[in-house]
């Protein structure tokens, strides 16, 4: 589980390939839900790279 802030490794992304290897923060303040289609919204990835929506499974915390 995941939560606002946490830091995480983006070890796959069916939304964006790009940010596999890159590390992120989640955004989400809740659980995703049926709307994200249960996945968390990860940011600050890259400058040429927006928010990317990654399931539990493809992301690695890595940090508080």
């Amino acid at each position: 589980m995941f939560a606002a802030g946490d830091k995480v490794l983006i070890v796959a992304c069916a939304d964006d390939s790009r940010a596999v290897g890159r590390t992120g923060r989640i955004v989400d303040q809740v659980p995703p839900g049926p709307l994200t289609a249960g996945r968390w919204t990860v940011t600050g990835i890259g400058v040429l790279i927006g928010p990317v929506l990654c399931h539990g499974h493809e992301l690695a915390k890595t940090g508080p």
